[in-house]
């Protein structure tokens, strides 16, 4: 007899919603975090899209520790010197089903976890699960330290550096082109600062996109994200492009946060956190085989992750992932069948669901964003000499606009502008 119906390896988003929803169906489930805490090593970029986590969770406003409910984008394209945002709200963004927070993924990832153990699920921390227990060719339980813990099925939820899906389902490391890496620092600042800068009534956040300098021109882009009491401040980049830059990304995030449209936005604030990650970026492309025999991946670990340029999401397809792997695998073990078969409910379910929909629906975006370069580096420059064209005057006469914008256009060249028009409408 096993020792638990199901072991959960990885406590971000999608491994306490798979627990909470197995513990809700009254199986047996052990969750193994290899950080000292829920949260402890997770870091993102800070917003959660709130349908799926209304889901699982109705009244989850009530409790979570959410920071601000987002009610203003804005996608920036900067030069060293300049930027042209884009600004954009909606109150269509404040409706149920349709709003998104920012969050801390500390204190967030302990609530989730909370969850899970108030449903019955138990914990461990501090504990790295080096292998998969595999005996015949099935995946029965973890080896973790010295200890040898059996279930009948395992969801892996470990992350996107997993150390155990080669082992689970024979996926090899991704490619550096699939993977990104990610920074960020928190920067503390008086509530009443922040509602002020970012235009925000009391309680209300800003979501705001940076490409162009702030990668340097490489593949990648910035965020900032506001919160209670800090701003989340950070780059991520395609590690395989990244690996040919002269400035590394540290120095990247410095001089985004010096730069003219950020540097008012955080005067005066305190770096209270730097943290660092890995990132999955290659899309439905780039995913693993989603089961195996005794074992599932969801979240990070699977791949699920979708960088849009406009919009990036990852928590809301995590905790819908571990909400249909929790239930699944409770159907699973209700059927006694906890085999790579037995457990197609699971990917079943997720093809119904917005999750395999929306990443397959976008699976050309992230070689598009790759092979496309000029908009990181080319296209902002356009955008500043075009903005420079229409609002800087000096006394000297005014040139027709035809005139004095088609050099610029030019300069990038139509042809080239209307391939990666057409290019980006494809892949979108």
């Amino acid at each position: 007899m096993a020792d638990f119906d199901a072991i959960v390896v990885g406590s971000g988003c999608a491994g306490p919603v798979a627990a909470h929803e197995l513990a809700k169906a009254e199986k047996s489930v052990l969750v193994i975090e290899r950080g000292t805490y829920a949260g402890a090593k997770n870091m993102t970029g800070g917003r959660i899209y709130s349908h799926s986590l209304r889901e699982v969770f109705p009244d989850f406003e009530g409790t979570a520790p959410l920071e601000r409910r987002i009610v203003r984008e804005g996608i920036s394209m900067i030069t060293p010197d300049a930027g042209l945002t884009v600004g954009f709200g909606s109150s269509q963004m404040t409706q149920e089903g349709q709003a998104s927070y920012s969050v801390l993924r500390g204190p967030f990832d302990q609530w989730l976890a909370a969850q899970a153990e108030a449903a019955g699920a138990e914990y461990i921390c501090g504990i790295a699960v080096e292998r998969l227990l595999v005996k015949d060719g099935r995946v029965c339980g973890v080896i973790a330290g010295e200890d040898e813990i059996s279930a009948e099925a395992v969801l892996l939820c470990d992350g996107a550096n997993s150390l155990l899906t080669e082992q689970a389902v024979g996926f090899a490391r991704p490619e550096p082109s699939a993977m990104a890496v990610g920074v960020k620092q928190v920067i503390e600042l008086a509530p009443s600062l922040i509602e002020e800068r970012f235009l925000l009534g009391e309680g209300d956040g800003a979501a705001w996109l940076f490409v162009g300098d702030a990668t340097k021109g490489h593949v990648g882009g910035g965020f900032l994200y506001t919160n209670r009491g800090s701003v989340s401040l950070g780059l991520v980049a395609t590690i395989s492009d990244l690996a040919r830059a002269h400035v590394p990304i540290c120095q990247m995030l410095e001089d985004l946060k010096a730069h003219p449209v950020v540097a008012p936005l955080v005067k005066g604030g305190k770096v209270v956190e730097h943290s660092g990650h890995m990132v999955p970026e290659g899309g439905f492309d780039a995913m693993p085989d989603l089961v195996g025999e005794g074992v599932l991946l969801a979240g990070d670990s699977a791949m699920m992750c979708l960088n849009l340029g406009y919009m990036v999401r990852g928590m809301d397809y995590a905790v819908a992932a571990g909400m249909h792997a929790g239930r699944s695998v409770a159907a699973a073990l209700d059927a006694r069948d906890t085999s790579k078969a037995g457990l197609g409910c699971y990917v079943d379910a997720l093809a119904e669901s917005f999750v395999l929909k929306d990443l397959r629906q976008f699976r050309r975006f992230p070689h598009f964003m790759e092979s496309t370069t000029r908009l990181f580096d080319e296209y902002p420059r356009l955008a500043r000499d075009v903005m420079n064209t229409l609002f800087i005057v000096d006394g000297k006469p005014v040139q027709p606009l035809r005139r004095s914008l088609m050099p610029l256009v030019k300069r990038v060249g139509i042809v080239n502008l209307l391939k990666d028009v057409r290019g980006g409408m494809k892949a979108l």
